[in-house]
């Protein structure tokens, strides 16, 4: 099943609005995560984000309840299976 997944900005690389991207923090993960769909989004904020793509940005209680029931539902074995810290 894919889901989007919550996580907070650590940094973000560029400012030309169609190459933004981000190091992104999923519960100690961190991925490099393309921020295009979010030019609002700055560091520290929360995003959803899926198959790389950040679509939102989310407050920290909606994704600390989004990331207990993936969690929860077993969903967040992928997100496990390597780190790209970039």
């Amino acid at each position: 099943m894919c889901l989007a997944v919550p996580g907070r900005i650590k940094s973000i690389d560029g400012t030309e609005p169609l190459l933004r991207s981000g190091r992104v923090d999923f519960s100690g993960v961190v991925k490099h995560v393309n921020l295009a769909f979010v030019p609002e989004a700055r560091v520290g904020d929360f995003v959803l984000v899926h198959v790389g793509f950040a679509l939102n940005t989310i407050d920290e209680d909606e994704a600390r309840r989004v990331f207990e029931y993936l969690q929860e539902m077993d969903e967040l074995a992928e997100l496990e299976s390597g780190e790209d810290g970039r």
